[in-house]
Order: structure tokens, then sequence, then C-alpha cells
């Protein structure tokens, strides 16, 4: 499974439940998460894309700690199994 097979299908379930998972780019802040999701209520969380087992980087894990120290969620994806779990997880926050 690749990862952007898994990035497409967590854009996909989102707009399903009446969201959407922009591409997140930030010129000049590198490792920033690759999708930024957003859920009806005002729900948003970010997440961070890889293949199967993969771990983020170095940099990817400190924007990531950045992140949740300001209070955002963020969530580490690597399979097409936990997209409904995150999806729930960020709905019910």
């Amino acid at each position: 499974m690749r990862e952007s097979a898994i990035e497409r299908r967590l854009v996909t379930e989102a707009i399903k439940r009446g969201g959407f998972a922009p591409k997140f780019v930030s010129p000049g802040l590198d490792g920033v998460p690759d999708r930024l999701l957003l859920l009806p209520g005002g729900k948003l969380a970010f997440v961070e894309v890889k293949a199967p087992g993969k771990k983020p980087r170095p940099l990817q894990r400190r924007r990531i700690e950045q992140l949740t120290a300001l209070g955002f969620r963020v969530f580490v994806l690597d399979s097409k199994e936990q997209i409904g779990e995150i999806l729930d997880e960020v709905q019910t926050a």
C-alpha cells in the first residue's frame, strides 16, 4: 500500500462526512503534517500520512510536538484501517 493511496482515501472519507482534507503546505516551515482535517462543527486536526510501517522523520516529530503543545490534535496515519477511527475521534472531540 502506497502513502498516496492512504492519503486519497483520507480525502474521500472526509468528504463523505461533510468535511474535507486539503493538502497543508507551509513555505518556509518544513516538516508540517501533510493534511488538514476539517470536519463539520469546527472540528480541526492535522494528519501526517506515512507508508505502512513508516514513522515520521525527526523534524516531523518536532512539528507534531509543537502543534500538540499548542493544543492541536495531530495524527500519524499509516493504514486505511485507521481512517475511520481518526475521523470518529475528531468528530466526537
